[in-house]
């Protein structure tokens, strides 16, 4: 009853401190302010107890902090500036510094600091995305004496990725349009570690967010740059697109990023082109804990994807490696796949996008978005596909359940998506990578797979994935 009398208290102070403000606010609105002021610029002791009694934050003062940091008349009051400016995209470091960071002027001590991409966008190619981040810290790395280097594996300097909702941090994104991004400061453990909202629209131009200008943004805090009152600096806090053809650092972030690890020197020479990205580096394939990231057959020999790769396995022709992109130049990597052998078509599926082949020749009209199959459009990728060839349908796993899609109609089946454990008994509750060999369907988890019969519904024996790649 304390907790929520104080909470009423504060709703009504806050309520209380907009009175006047030229601006009909609704109670929507003043829960916006209260959860912007809360996270971007509350000091974390404004708000403490003492015994059982509650010392509610000065709104007033904070409102009057975030409209100076934003060159807002300052008056204290919820009026339609401050309100707009609130509902701006945003980074999500707070425009307050807490829990120590910046304090001290963390920077890198080293000369080559190294990034690893953990999780790509679906929305880019992993191409595009290497290229953008590395353009991103080429902006910083021709101002300042420090290199950065992309890494494949292991623990770099600053571990990045793209995720939706909760990533592992406390500090869960919230959906389109808002915190787009954020980086922790320079240090050990996290620091410089870099997250991207998956749920925002990711794009290499002006429409959506830009990509370029946001990684450049936070890679700004994980070098140690905190956010800027100047409206014309990269490191301000809200999102706004310019053009980034011929894009370099404003003067505002090159002098701050420079008072931080010095001026590169100057030379005659032009700066060498960076090297082309060699991309990521040939899988091991005999490795017990080996996951496919898709399996299919195409043509009588059986195809495993991994990581841009895909082992292809014949009964005369034995086995071979190769580059995705070497046999169907336009696709870089495969989540799921199948054949639909009545029509010798596969189907390789990358993020929301799929393509249609015929041996090495990919058909015109690709790639086209997998919501032509009736998958909804909340599906970010499926993470694995099998054609059925006694029932007529293609099944798609996407988290724990399924969809049946027939492909005499052409459309999905009633009735779905169905939970996979249910209706698969015994093949786990994912499903990663798919297909039918000699009459039974072969599900993999992870490293492990099930040899299944869909007749009888009844797994037939447990195998390692491995097994397949002629290691014993």
């Amino acid at each position: 009853m304390e907790h929520l009398t104080a909470l009423s208290l504060m709703l009504f102070g806050f309520l209380a401190l907009c009175d006047g403000a030229p601006t009909t606010a609704s109670t929507e609105d003043h829960q916006i302010a209260e959860a912007y002021l809360s996270q971007f610029y509350r000091d974390p002791n404004a708000t403490t107890f003492l015994g059982r009694m509650m010392f509610l934050p000065d709104l007033e003062n904070e409102l009057k902090v975030m409209q100076e940091f934003f060159g807002l008349e300052v008056t204290g009051k919820l009026d339609s500036n401050t309100l707009e400016t609130m509902k701006l995209p945003r980074c999500g470091v707070t425009d307050v510094a807490k829990y120590g960071h910046f304090q001290g002027s963390p920077r890198w001590k080293q000369s080559v600091v190294t990034y690893r991409i953990t999780e790509y966008t679906s929305q880019l190619s992993k191409k595009e995305v290497d290229d953008t981040i590395a353009k991103a810290f080429q902006l910083y790395s021709d101002v300042i004496p420090l290199d950065f280097k992309q890494i494949y594996s292991g623990t770099a300097d600053i571990m990045i990725l793209f995720k939706a909702g909760y990533h592992g941090d406390f500090y869960p994104f919230d959906g389109p349009n808002g915190v787009l991004a954020h980086a922790n400061s320079p240090g050990p453990e996290q620091g410089g570690d870099t997250h991207f909202d998956d749920d925002e629209r990711w794009t290499l131009h002006s429409r959506d967010i830009n990509l370029l200008l946001v990684a450049a943004h936070e890679f700004g805090h994980a070098l140690g740059l905190d956010h800027s009152k100047d409206p014309s600096a990269l490191m301000y806090p809200t999102y706004r697109y310019v053009n980034t053809n011929g894009y370099t650092l404003p003067r505002d972030d090159r002098l701050g990023v420079q008072a931080l690890y010095g001026v590169r020197p100057s030379t005659n020479k032009p700066k060498p082109k960076p090297e082309p990205n060699p991309g990521p580096p040939p899988p091991e394939r005999c490795k017990r804990d080996l996951v496919f990231d898709a399996a299919t057959s195409i043509r009588g020999e059986l195809f495993f994807f991994k990581n841009g790769y895909y082992w292809k396995k014949g009964y005369y022709s034995g086995l071979s490696m190769k580059e995705v992109k070497t046999t169907w130049p336009s696709i870089d990597s495969v989540d799921a796949a199948y054949e639909f052998s009545d029509r010798d078509i596969s189907f390789l599926f990358k993020g929301q996008q799929y393509w249609a082949v015929k041996g090495t020749t990919t058909l015109p009209g690709y790639p086209k978005p997998i919501s032509t199959f009736g998958i909804p459009t909340y599906v970010k990728k499926i993470d694995a596909a099998v054609y059925v060839k006694s029932t007529g349908r293609t099944l798609f796993f996407v988290g724990t359940k399924y969809w049946s899609f027939n492909e005499r109609k052409a459309q999905m089946d009633s009735g779905f998506p169905k939970t996979i454990r249910h209706h698969f008994p015994g093949i786990g509750s994912r499903v990663d990578a798919a297909f039918e060999n000699y009459g039974y369907l072969y599900f993999s988890e992870g490293s492990r797979q099930t040899e299944y019969d869909f007749t009888s519904k009844r797994v037939n024996r447990v195998l390692l994935n491995y097994g397949w790649l002629d290691c014993y």
